[in-house]
């Protein structure tokens, strides 16, 4: 695309996903400005995911929250589960290996028979804004490194809240509408911090007698707006292509993953897709051919959803040729409903 700096990430079974230059955005020069907004939008609507480098987050800063995250899921197991996740609505607290089960009702057919699907092998911790009493975050605590995790975390939400800002403010643009359109409806921060770890497994574990995908992370889509995955080197993460395959996103290095959700597929009338995605077994690599594990996996989502107290009706202009498909639905309704679907 003229003007702006777009590569193929992944090209496999007719699903291309782009990685795009987000520093054009952000410079305010207006034409590159304006190209880096159309190749968002259309990376969106083709593929539902799009990858970001020169997004403003330096690597220095994702490492340092790796880094800390690493140091929370190696806590004792007490010290965690004193953390537990407690309701939908506040989607806050740590998240045992095996309490949650990506694959939804489409996939399984019955709740019977999701009760049935194989667990998802990882372990979560989720973060929300740190402003709201009643429904509190679970923080370590009773050491120095809690001190300086909750710090670390904190500012990195903030930091993601501001490119959450930044990259809805591209779909506008792409959009022909106002730049500033989404903007009262992601200043809250109604947003999600995930920290996910997917401890070493046997390599037996994904070779199941059973018929059944032994998975790291059932198939699934998000809910919200958009979501931020932040990738190790390991890999794993695939995502649905048209053909119906699991093409996998191989992690790039300085660069986010940033994919559409639910949420953002119905607020714009479909013409924006949310694509199915799943973590399966890491594509082998040389070093670990003798191994009889794969080594463990750590990736952090920031999860995106308009302010919940908003009302989400057809973005301007998405209505004209196949008229309005949803109805109005507030924010924070329809993802505690999701949110409760899935615990």
């Amino acid at each position: 695309m003229a003007g702006t700096t777009v590569e193929q990430a992944v090209s496999k079974d007719d699903l291309i996903i782009p990685l795009i230059d987000f520093g054009q955005f952000l410079s305010n020069n207006p034409s590159t400005k304006k190209a880096t907004a159309d190749a968002v939008l259309e990376g969106f609507q083709k593929a539902g995911f799009i990858y970001l480098k020169n997004h403003g987050i330096s690597p220095s800063t994702v490492s340092t929250v790796f880094s800390h995250s690493a140091k929370f899921f190696a806590r004792p197991k007490d010290q965690k589960d004193a953390l537990a996740w407690y309701s939908a609505a506040a989607n806050r607290g740590y998240t045992a290996q095996g309490r949650e089960k990506l694959v939804v009702l489409e996939e399984t057919g019955t709740e019977e028979e999701l009760r049935k699907t194989v667990p998802d092998l990882k372990e979560s911790l989720e973060i929300g804004r740190d402003d709201q009493p009643d429904t509190p975050n679970m923080w370590p605590s009773g050491d120095e490194e809690a001190k300086v995790f909750k710090k670390e975390m904190l500012g990195f939400f903030g930091t993601c809240k501001s490119l959450h800002m930044q990259v809805m403010r591209a779909v506008a643009l792409g959009m022909g509408i106002e730049e500033s359109w989404f903007d009262g409806f992601t200043d809250a921060g109604d947003n999600t911090l995930r920290l996910l770890h997917y401890p070493s497994v046997s390599k037996k574990i994904f070779k199941r007698n059973d018929g059944q995908l032994q998975v790291r992370a059932g198939e699934h889509s998000d809910y919200g707006s958009i979501t931020l995955l932040f990738q190790d080197a390991r890999g794993g993460l695939q995502v649905r292509s048209p053909k119906g395959t699991f093409v996998d996103a191989t992690p790039i290095e300085d660069t986010i993953v940033v994919n559409a959700g639910d949420l953002l597929e119905r607020w714009s009338n479909d013409t924006i897709k949310s694509t199915k995605h799943r973590v399966v077994e890491p594509p082998p690599k040389p070093e670990d051919a003798d191994k009889d594990e794969y080594p463990p996996r750590y990736s952090i989502a920031y999860f995106c959803n308009p302010n919940y107290e908003r009302m989400i009706e057809a973005i301007p202009g998405t209505c004209e040729d196949a008229g309005r498909k949803y109805g109005d639905v507030a924010s924070g309704e329809y993802i505690i409903g999701r949110l409760t679907a899935t615990y």
